[in-house]
């Protein structure tokens, strides 16, 4: 009975969600169909995603995960590009940083931590990761300082911004090379047998494998069942299920204008908050499912690796699409706010210090969620 009620009620929010932006009924009625519909869709977008991890292997279904849960972003994020809404674009792009470093991890490493106590990963991953995160901070740093102690100016920002761009583009396909042909078995979690002792177990267990301690075993032998669809039909579901979260996202962020309106909200919080959080709602589901059934690895690379796609793909994509819209003169710049920027870094400093060692439990996941609380209370009192 529950199997047939989630795609009837996936199928029901999803048609009223539509229903509501086609008849253009009451802005706030529409903005509470959307939230509910894409709390749905994004269900639906986890499952699919889990059962295509199932045959691609953990890396690269945490990869897919984070394309198609940012595709939504990215739509929306054209559409306010196209609209000259630069401002509101980097805020966004801030808060899906921030929301999928903090919120998005934080709820994973709790949810999980909470029914495993200890998950691991790998180290080497996380240290790459880490890596990855500072070089995008730079890459939001450096244009600022020289912008903002005017070294340079005027056309030559947004030059300087096409350029790195263009490298933030590169480095990120060639760490896609890195990460999935050349060093694919490096950076991939393995389980190494050890002895099924309580001491010893725990310490020799794995370098890089999401399996906790040996308690956990009985949980891992019922969760080895095969996948709910076949490889054609969950790569099907993921499409629709992705597209269906663009258009859901569409339609929200559609009714966010007279909604921040009548609450008063700030431009800058619903950038950074309201969409992000609304945009990242499949990697949320997706990634804390995932946490729960002992894949954390597969968490921490929808996580971690969604964050590292907005900053080094997403966000240089589309000072292009600016360009190729406008012109020099209409490009967006790489240049985001003093406040944007302690943020980010704020974010990628915490993160880091708590994936670092490859091993989670839920406290960690506690801190990351309450740093992220910090800064959206904080951004909230901006005005």
């Amino acid at each position: 009975m529950k199997k047939m009620l989630s795609p009837i009620l996936l199928i029901l929010t999803f048609l009223l969600s539509a229903a509501g932006h086609l008849l253009h009924w009451n802005p706030t009625l529409e903005f509470v169909l959307s939230a509910i519909s894409v709390i749905f869709v994004a269900g639906f977008l986890g499952k699919a995603t889990e059962s295509v991890a199932h045959y691609a292997g953990q890396r690269l279904g945490g990869f897919l995960n984070a394309t198609f849960g940012n595709a939504a972003e990215l739509i929306i994020a054209i559409l306010l590009v196209k609209e000259g809404l630069f401002d509101m674009v980097k805020a966004s792009l801030t808060g899906s940083i921030i929301g999928n470093l903090l919120l998005v991890l934080g709820l994973s490493l709790f949810a999980g931590g909470v029914k495993f106590k200890v998950q691991r990963f790998n180290v080497s991953l996380a240290g790459m990761n880490g890596s990855l995160m500072i070089v995008a901070v730079i890459a939001l740093f450096v244009p600022a300082v020289f912008l903002n102690t005017h070294s340079i100016e005027g056309l030559q920002i947004n030059t300087l911004s096409l350029i790195v761009a263009g490298i933030l583009i590169v480095s990120y396909i060639a760490w896609l090379l890195f990460s999935l042909v050349t060093h694919k078995n490096y950076l991939e979690d393995s389980v190494v047998s050890a002895p099924a002792t309580s001491g010893a177990s725990r310490a020799s267990t794995v370098v890089g494998s999401p399996e906790t301690t040996p308690s956990a075993s009985p949980a891992s032998s019922e969760e080895e069942h095969g996948p709910a669809w076949s490889k054609k039909r969950s790569i099907l579901y993921l499409v629709i299920a992705t597209v269906m979260v663009a258009f859901v996202s569409e339609w929200l962020v559609g009714t966010l204008e007279t909604f921040t309106t009548q609450f008063g909200l700030s431009e800058l919080f619903v950038g950074a908050f309201v969409v992000a959080i609304v945009g990242n709602a499949a990697e949320h589901s997706a990634a804390v499912m995932l946490a729960l059934k002992n894949k954390i690895g597969a968490s921490v690379e929808i996580a971690v690796g969604s964050s590292l796609q907005i900053s080094l793909f997403v966000a240089p994509v589309l000072i292009f699409v600016s360009f190729f819209m406008g012109g020099l003169n209409g490009t967006m710049d790489i240049v985001f706010s003093t406040i944007e920027i302690v943020a980010i870094a704020v974010s990628v400093f915490v993160a880091k210090s708590i994936i670092q060692d490859g091993e989670t439990n839920w406290y960690e996941g506690l801190l990351l969620i309450a740093v992220y609380l910090i800064l959206g209370v904080s951004f909230f009192m901006v005005h």
